[in-house]
Formats: C-alpha cells, sequence, structure tokens
C-alpha cells in the first residue's frame, strides 16, 4: 500500500506544522481510545488533546482525526473489516529504520489512547499490550540495522494491526466519560490553566508521560 493509499500523505499534509509527536502516535492513539469509545466530534478531540498537555491541533488535522476515528470506529465494529485495519507508517519504498520507528510511535500511542480509557484487561488483552510495550521500546540508531529486517519488520507488524482488531469487541463508551474529561465541559479550563492559576497545587504529570514512565523512548 503507498502513502497515497494508505493517507499518510493526506495525515502529513494536514498535520503540518504541528510537531508534538509524530502522525503515527496520533493514529495510534486515536485507534487506542476507539477501540473502547464511540467517536466524538471535534471539541471533544481537542479537549483530549489540551488534557494531554498537546499543543492545538491545526483545524485540518483536527477535522481529518474526527473523520477518521469515525471510520476506524465503524471498521472495528465488523469483523470482517476489522482484519483489514492498518496502523499509520510510511510505505515499504521509505528506509526501513523510518517504518519501524514510526511502528514503534504507533505503538506508543496506542498504549497511551487504549491506557486513558480506563478499560479492563484479559489475561490475553495484558499480554497484548506487554508485547506491544516491547515495540514501543525499541532502540535503533538510524545507522543501526534492524535485527531480522524486514521479516522481522513485517511479522512486528502484523502483531501491532492485530491488537486493536482483538480490542475492539468490548463496549464502547463516551469519550467525554473518560476519566481524564469526566464531567468537563467543553470549555473547561486544561490541567495546565489551572495549574497557571494555582488552583492546583501540585503539578498533574501528563499522562502520556505516566504510561511511558517503564517505556523509554
Amino acid at each position: 500500500m503507498n502513502d497515497n493509499i494508505s493517507g499518510w500523505n493526506t495525515w502529513l499534509a494536514a498535520f503540518d506544522g504541528w510537531t508534538d509527536v509524530s502522525i503515527s502516535e496520533v493514529h495510534g492513539l486515536m485507534t487506542g481510545l476507539m477501540t473502547a469509545c464511540n467517536a466524538p466530534d471535534e471539541p471533544v478531540w481537542a479537549k483530549v488533546f489540551e488534557e494531554l498537555s498537546f499543543a492545538p491541533l491545526p483545524d485540518a488535522a483536527l477535522t481529518l482525526l474526527t473523520e477518521e476515528a469515525e471510520d476506524i470506529v465503524f471498521q472495528l465494529k465488523d469483523k470482517d473489516d476489522a482484519y483489514a485495519y492498518m496502523p499509520l507508517v510510511p510505505d515499504d519504498e521509505h528506509d526501513l529504520y523510518e517504518r519501524v520507528m514510526a511502528l514503534k510511535q504507533w505503538a506508543n500511542g496506542f498504549m497511551t489512547g487504549f491506557g486513558i480509557t480506563d478499560c479492563g484487561l484479559s489475561g490475553d488483552e495484558n499480554e497484548m499490550l506487554s508485547d506491544l510495550a516491547k515495540i514501543g521500546a525499541i532502540r535503533l540508531e538510524d545507522d543501526e540495522d534492524f535485527e531480522g529486517g524486514e521479516e522481522s519488520y513485517l511479522h512486528i507488524f502484523e502483531f501491532a494491526r492485530m491488537v486493536p482488531v482483538s480490542f475492539a469487541t468490548r463496549q464502547r463508551k463516551p469519550v467525554k466519560d473518560i476519566a481524564l474529561i469526566a464531567g468537563l465541559a467543553i470549555d473547561a479550563k486544561t490541567t495546565k490553566e489551572l495549574q497557571a492559576e494555582g488552583r492546583l497545587p501540585k503539578p498533574m504529570p501528563p499522562v502520556v508521560d505516566v504510561m511511558n514512565q517503564n517505556r523509554p523512548s
């Protein structure tokens, strides 16, 4: 699948100038949320990113994210369609290093996205997340060969893409009901704004840091 068909180029264009995390990590985060939640509208997506201490998304990125989330939920709800799910990574014309790093970022995004849904895990799901965390912890220098080469990459890619397929059978809930933003009005102040006003005596670490504290990049 090339970059135009996969949507890679569309995501690059929509997120142009927004550099908090990669588009692969955003796609993973969105997918993690959508395995347990219904697709929210743009204001709720904006609130999620604010509460995760990300910079505001460009309008084009916010619209794309909202539309893609709806498509992902629709896809994952259907057993046959779910197997066609693909993480957002560059195509095989890109260097293997770039593709491995994108998959690593997607895995970390999924861990964060699913982590903030507050959902319980079965034993099998916990094991899958433990293995996905190993992908998220891959360390590779840009001049270093990935052990196992293309064959190993295809193996971990196939495993990663099946995680949301396996997780998507649970009953979904509204994103606004997750603990991260539950009880907040759409115009409510963010954690960073409350800290700046001195209304939160102790800094609250971003969820992304909490999710990754034992999984160094």
